[in-house]
């Protein structure tokens, strides 16, 4: 594994994840554009989401077979190929099936990225630096698309030409950026039962209704920012700008955290933190109350999302739990439009948020659970022990012991395992001795004889 992230991974993490940062313009320029009431455009989005899900869990565990260069290249051509498509035409299934394929294409580069992220000796640096990558680029064109019109087709092309955008990285997937050594030889990796699988399946389930609940909010945030607080599309653009611009700080504060706290902490109390967020977020009624909670929510989004992105990777260095629980991510992103429409429809936007709050905060708690339960806790200096003895750390210190030896700041307790050391034994008595000398023979015999009459005498 590598100590640094290569520049392959961050790119194609930024590809992958660039279409679900686009959805509220995506959505919400579908239904203006092509005269689309919310719930069929938030079908569409849902639909584009739910194809990026199952690339996902198509080629989850494979990404080292097929080789992750050859994968990575055609998800960015089927994404290329599918959004340009999307934004050609006007004419809806062709609109829909480009949106499909563009969010297959989507999801492969997510998956190699994922895996490969995974493999490296910091996965919450390196997916600290994809969302960077990604939220920086999503505020740029959240603050250049409004200014160029408001047809369908420039989300769309956007998605289409970052994919174009990204091919030249591809090249250095071949040179360290696989996702394990196998990859490197060109040998399939032995197949090895999947870790930590209770905590793995609790996760996934988790964050597919952790990211429902977000992106319910987030597909329809532009409706709320122009229906409900009455702001125009381009005031509306310029929020989610900022919002984004403030996401990046929330990145660079969990890069800088990193695990100091852990990640059970920063999981669960962030986790409440965005439940209150959306809950004023969704009751916005002009510019101050809307911006807040925009703002406010997408600090602390990324922050959390950077956390369980790399608790995740944690389970497994494959990569593979990493790419199912992202995969599951995906699918609760896709049903996030689906489910915000109709529950702003139904009841309007400030019950809309009260559910979703009501949600996050039951999710928190087994989210908290699986990041105590797998995360162990973080080692500061002097606080590694084996049982009864000093801190491992310190001793290796002391002593001259290799480098190798000396546990990393912020990795987990190493478990101590217990050895069964067989019993010795008993000393023989002086009984059990005979005399030294021949045995069986006749002169034997004749020694014995003579000691037994010098004993009778």
């Amino acid at each position: 594994m590598s100590r640094r992230t290569p520049r392959p991974l961050v790119a194609l993490f930024t590809a992958g994840y660039l279409a679900p940062y686009l959805l509220p313009t995506v959505v919400g320029r579908l239904g203006d554009s092509l005269r689309l009431p919310p719930a069929q455009a938030g079908l569409i989005g849902s639909a584009l989401l739910m194809s990026s899900a199952a690339a996902g869990f198509t080629f989850a565990g494979r990404v080292d077979r097929l080789g992750p260069r050859t994968l990575a290249r055609f998800g960015l051509l089927l994404a290329a190929f599918g959004y340009g498509a999307a934004a050609a035409t006007s004419w809806m299934p062709l609109v829909v099936v480009g949106a499909m394929a563009g969010g297959f294409g989507s999801g492969t580069a997510t998956t190699v990225a994922a895996t490969g992220i995974a493999a490296q000796r910091d996965p919450h640096r390196a997916s600290t630096l994809g969302l960077l990558s990604v939220s920086a680029l999503a505020g740029a064109l959240y603050l250049t698309l409004p200014q160029l019109g408001p047809d369908h087709a420039l989300p769309f092309a956007a998605i289409a030409l970052t994919a174009l955008a990204t091919w030249p990285a591809t090249a250095g997937l071949g040179k360290g950026a696989e996702p394990d050594a196998a990859a490197l030889s060109g040998k399939s990796a032995p197949a090895t039962p999947l870790p930590y699988r209770r905590s793995g399946l609790v996760l996934a389930g988790a964050m597919l209704c952790w990211s429902m609940a977000q992106n319910s909010l987030w597909g329809v945030s532009s409706r709320i920012g122009t229906d409900q607080a009455g702001l125009t599309e381009i005031t509306v653009g310029a929020v989610f700008a900022v919002a984004l611009g403030t996401a990046l700080v929330g990145v660079l504060g969990a890069g800088a955290l990193g695990s100091r706290l852990g990640r059970a902490v920063p999981i669960g109390a962030g986790t409440a933190l965005i439940a209150c967020c959306i809950v004023l977020s969704a009751r916005a009624d002009d510019l101050t109350s809307f911006a807040t909670g925009e703002i406010a929510w997408n600090t602390v989004y990324p922050v959390v999302l950077s956390y369980l992105i790399g608790l995740a990777a944690s389970l497994d260095p494959r990569g593979r739990w990493a790419v199912f629980v992202g995969s599951a991510s995906s699918l609760g992103t896709a049903c996030g439009p689906l489910t915000g429409s109709l529950l702003s429809q139904a009841a309007g936007y400030p019950a809309m948020g009260a559910t979703l709050a009501a949600l996050l905060l039951v999710l928190a708690l087994p989210l908290t659970a699986v990041a105590l339960h797998t995360g162990g806790r973080p080692l500061l200096p002097g606080t590694v022990r084996r049982r009864g003895g000093a801190p491992a750390a310190l001793v290796a210190g002391v002593t001259g012991a290799p480098a190798g030896a000396v546990p990393q700041l912020g990795a987990a307790e190493q478990p101590v395992v217990e050895i069964t050391v067989s019993t010795p034994q008993p000393v023989p008595t002086q009984e059990e001795f005979s005399t030294a000398g021949p045995r069986g023979g006749p002169a034997a015999g004749q020694s014995s004889n003579a000691n037994a009459s010098t004993s009778a005498r």
